[in-house]
C-alpha cells in the first residue's frame, strides 16, 4: 500500500504556522495532530469549522489519521447542513469556538498538552484515502460533492509549489484572505504549506488595514494568496502595501489593468488559478504579461465534441469542462469564460464575464453584476443588473456602459443596491441571488 506522510519538514524545530506574536513548528504540529487524533468521536465524516487556519490544519490532518473523511460545502446554512446531515448521517462538527451548528454534535477544539511525537518518523496516509470531499460553489445551482484522494491533493500541492518556484529552497510564509474550508484555500494556504516545506498565517483578515497588519508581522520571503474582490479592495485604499515576494489570485475572472496595478503596488509578481472543483487547480497565467494559461505538470486538454476535457497528474479521472476554453494545444489556452455565462440576444453573442468586467471598470462602481433572467415564453429575455455605486446616477452609468458594451446588452432593469451577497471567497451564490431578486420583483408588483 502506497502511502504519503503528512508533513514534508525536515526539520522538527522548522516554523509551520504563525498565529498573532506566536510561532508553532512542525514538531508541534505533529504532536497536536497525534493527540487531537486520538479524542476524535468514532465517525466517518467530519465537518470542519475551525476558523483559526492552524487548528483547521490540526483538524484535517487528525482525521485523516482516523481515516474520517473531511467535508468542505460552500457555506453552512441551515439548508445546506439539512443537506449533508440527510446524506452523511455518520457526520459530527469540529469547532475552536467561531461558530457552532445546533443540528449537528460538536466538538470543541480542545486545549492541547503538548505530547512529544516522534518526528523522525512522520504519520503517513495512503495515497488511495478519500481525504475530503468537496463541494461546487452552488454559483448555477445546487451544489454538487467531488471526491478528493489524499495522493490527489499531495500531487496537486507540489506542482503548484513547483510552478511558483517554492519549497526547501525558498521557504516562505503565506498569508490567504480565503478561508480553509473553500478548495482554493485548502490547496494555495494550507496543502502547499504541508507539503513543500512552507509556513502559513492562521488567520485570513478580510479589511485592507487587517491584511497589511499580519503582512508586516510575517517573515520574509512571504506571500499573499487572496481573491479579485480582495484584491480589489485593497488597492482601493490609500495606504503603503508590506513588500511580498509573490501573489495569488483566483475564484474569479482577474482583469489584466487590475493584476499590473497590483504588480506595481506590491512590486511582486502575481500568478493567477484557473481551476474548479471539479479537477482542482489547472493552470496559471501571469494576466499582467499575458492572457495565455498553461496547464500545471502532467495535466493535459483535449477538445471533445462537448466541449473541452482535462486528465493526468492530479486529475485522477477525465473531466470535461464547464469553461469555454480555445485551446492552443494541449497544455496552453485562452479561457472565454463558463458556458454557462454565454449570452445570445438578437443574433449577437457575448458573456456575463465580458458584461461583468465592463460594469465593474467604470469609475464610482463599487461592485456589480450582470444576472440573465430565465427565459419566459417567446418574449425577448435581456440582462439586468445589480450595482453598487453610491456616488453615481442610473443614467451615468447606462452612458458609460454604451461607450463599453453593445446597447443590446444594456441591463434592463438596472438595479442600486447597497452591497451584493458574496461569500467569503468573492463569489455569488446562486440562491443568494434568487433571493435578492425575489425582493425587487416583490416590491415592483406590491
Amino acid at each position: 500500500m502506497v502511502a504519503l506522510p503528512l508533513l514534508s519538514h525536515n526539520n522538527p524545530a522548522s516554523t509551520f504556522a504563525y498565529s498573532g506574536e506566536r510561532s508553532m513548528s512542525a514538531g508541534q504540529f505533529l504532536s497536536d495532530v497525534l493527540e487531537l487524533s486520538a479524542q476524535l468521536p468514532q465517525r466517518q465524516y467530519i465537518l470542519n469549522l475551525c476558523s483559526d487556519r492552524y487548528r483547521f490544519a490540526v483538524g484535517f490532518a487528525a482525521a485523516l489519521l482516523r481515516q474520517q473523511i473531511n467535508l468542505l460545502p460552500p457555506n453552512t446554512t441551515t439548508g445546506m447542513v439539512e443537506q449533508l446531515r440527510h446524506q452523511y448521517p455518520d457526520l459530527y462538527c469540529l469547532t475552536d469556538g467561531g461558530s457552532t451548528l445546533p443540528a449537528l454534535e460538536c466538538m470543541p477544539y480542545p486545549q492541547m498538552a503538548g505530547l512529544s511525537s516522534d518526528f523522525a518518523f512522520p504519520p503517513t496516509v495512503p495515497v488511495a484515502q478519500t481525504a475530503a470531499i468537496v463541494f461546487t460553489s452552488g454559483s448555477t445551482g445546487l451544489p454538487v460533492a467531488h471526491l478528493k484522494s489524499w495522493g490527489s491533493l499531495v500531487k496537486s500541492a507540489q506542482v503548484e509549489a513547483e510552478r511558483l518556484n517554492l519549497g526547501p529552497h525558498f521557504p516562505a510564509t503565506i498569508l490567504a484572505t480565503v478561508p480553509s474550508q473553500h478548495m482554493y484555500g485548502l490547496e494555495s494556504a494550507l496543502l502547499i504549506a504541508m507539503q513543500n516545506g512552507l509556513a502559513f498565517c492562521a488567520e485570513h483578515p478580510f479589511y485592507p488595514t487587517d491584511i497589511c497588519t499580519h503582512l508586516a508581522h510575517l517573515p520574509q520571503p512571504r506571500g499573499l494568496v487572496t481573491t479579485p474582490i480582495h484584491l480589489r479592495a485593497l488597492l482601493a485604499e490609500n495606504i503603503n502595501l508590506p513588500a511580498v515576494d509573490f501573489v495569488v489570485c483566483a475564484t474569479a475572472p482577474l482583469s489584466a489593468q487590475l493584476a499590473a496595478d497590483a504588480e506595481t503596488r506590491f512590486q511582486a509578481p502575481l500568478h493567477e488559478i484557473y481551476g474548479c472543483t471539479e479537477a482542482g487547480q489547472i493552470a496559471t497565467r501571469r494576466p499582467a504579461q499575458s492572457p495565455e494559461w498553461r496547464t500545471f505538470s502532467e495535466l493535459k486538454l483535449r477538445q471533445g465534441i462537448d466541449g473541452i476535457w482535462v486528465s493526468g497528474g492530479h486529475v485522477e479521472r477525465e473531466i470535461l469542462l464547464n469553461d469555454v476554453l480555445e485551446l492552443h494545444d494541449e497544455e496552453t489556452f485562452l479561457l472565454h469564460g463558463r458556458a454557462a455565462d454565454l449570452v445570445n440576444i438578437a443574433g449577437k453573442r457575448t458573456s456575463l464575464s465580458h458584461l461583468n468586467f465592463h460594469l465593474n471598470a467604470i469609475a464610482g462602481v463599487v461592485d456589480g453584476v450582470f444576472i440573465m433572467p430565465n427565459e419566459t415564453g417567446n418574449k425577448l429575455t435581456r440582462p439586468l443588473a445589480l450595482v453598487v455605486a453610491p456616488s453615481l446616477s442610473r443614467t451615468a452609468i447606462l452612458t458609460a456602459l454604451r461607450q463599453r458594451i453593445d446597447p443590446v446588452f444594456l441591463p434592463r432593469p438596472l438595479h442600486f443596491v447597497d452591497a451584493l451577497p458574496r461569500n467569503s471567497t468573492g463569489k455569488l451564490p446562486h440562491a443568494a441571488l434568487e433571493q435578492l431578486l425575489h425582493q425587487f420583483t416583490k416590491a415592483s408588483t406590491d
